[in-house]
């Protein structure tokens, strides 16, 4: 009897040994992805990660969950990612704000976007426009600048990103303006607040704002790139309008935790780049005011740590300080 109980012990683990190579051995992605977002539902990183997940359950056949943790300027998202665990079934699909930006506003961090992030693949970039409400009564940059001092203190400015925020102090700092900053969870509640009149003006992603912009609701000023938009020609550059050397851009992008295997994150930037020259989706993002932006992991790592002192700087030069 124990020899026939040990034969089947034998067979029982030979089996066990077998199928966990196989097992180990599965294609990525064997089973569903979460996605963590920054921002809330609405904004230009929800609308791209959405659109990108979407492609990449398709080609993949695993359900791609998006996760939208906002508030406290990406922070709270940053650090789940980051504590994730680093086997490519968790990514952060997300901007500036919380891998360059955010060092220089708020100098404790609990993660570090360099080295607790593996770079996946550049997604696009965005530049945000300054948007007020139609019952202000500006219809030009010059036309809020001369209202604002004539009401020092009285105007506020919302702000949902670092981007966000940083578009509105450079302003402020470069035309010298007095407005108070109101800090939002993400861009599409500063708009709510916008379009209920308790801001008068705010920074916004295009894609939150150009919904309103065409309804007539909002009224754009003008876009704070070194150059116009292809979705609303007629409107003029900061700089043009007023505030001559006015430059700031963002960007989106995929990263993974650290420690997440060279051979997935590949597989991801490959599937990504194929996704973005998709002509509905190059399409898509141009439409909300994003130029797509491929490139590889290496590419997206120098990006990172270029923009890291070129965000430090801007921040100092507006005046910011740290949180």
């Amino acid at each position: 009897m124990n020899l026939i109980r040990l034969g089947l012990l034998c067979s029982t683990w030979l089996v066990c040994a077998l199928a966990a190579p196989a097992q180990a051995q599965q294609p990525y992605p064997a089973k569903p992805i979460k996605v963590i977002v920054p921002f809330s539902a609405g904004s230009a990183t929800d609308v791209v990660a959405r659109m990108v997940g979407n492609k990449l359950a398709e080609a993949w056949g695993q359900q791609v969950v998006i996760d939208n943790k906002p508030g406290a300027s990406g922070i709270i998202a940053a650090t789940a990612a980051a504590k994730s665990p680093a086997d490519g079934y968790t990514l952060f699909f997300t901007s500036n704000t919380t891998q360059a930006a955010n060092p220089s506003l708020f100098p404790n961090l609990p993660y570090d976007p360099v080295t607790d992030f593996v770079p996946v693949a550049p997604m696009a970039t965005a530049a945000n426009l300054l948007v007020v409400s139609t019952s202000l009564g500006v219809s030009s940059v010059k036309e809020l600048i001369q209202l604002a001092k004539a009401q020092p203190g009285k105007l506020s400015f919302a702000s949902g990103s670092s981007l966000s925020r940083v578009n509105g102090e450079m302003f402020k700092s470069m035309t010298g303006i007095d407005i108070v900053h109101i800090a939002y969870k993400s861009n599409p509640q500063g708009v709510t607040d916008l379009l209920a009149g308790h801001v008068q003006l705010m920074f916004t992603d295009t894609v939150t704002a150009l919904p309103h912009v065409k309804a007539g609701k909002l009224k754009a000023l003008g876009i704070g790139s070194g150059k116009r938009s292809a979705v609303l020609a007629d409107v003029p550059t900061v700089a043009e309008a007023g505030v001559p050397g006015y430059d700031l851009t963002g960007w989106l992008a995929v990263f993974a935790p650290a420690g997440t295997p060279q051979a997935v994150v590949n597989k991801l930037n490959e599937e990504i780049n194929r996704i973005l020259v998709l002509p509905e989706v190059r399409e898509r993002l141009l439409q909300t005011g994003l130029d797509p932006l491929a490139g590889s992991p290496a590419e997206l790592g120098a990006l990172v740590r270029n923009e890291i002192p070129k965000w430090a700087r801007i921040i100092k030069e507006a005046g910011i300080k740290p949180d």
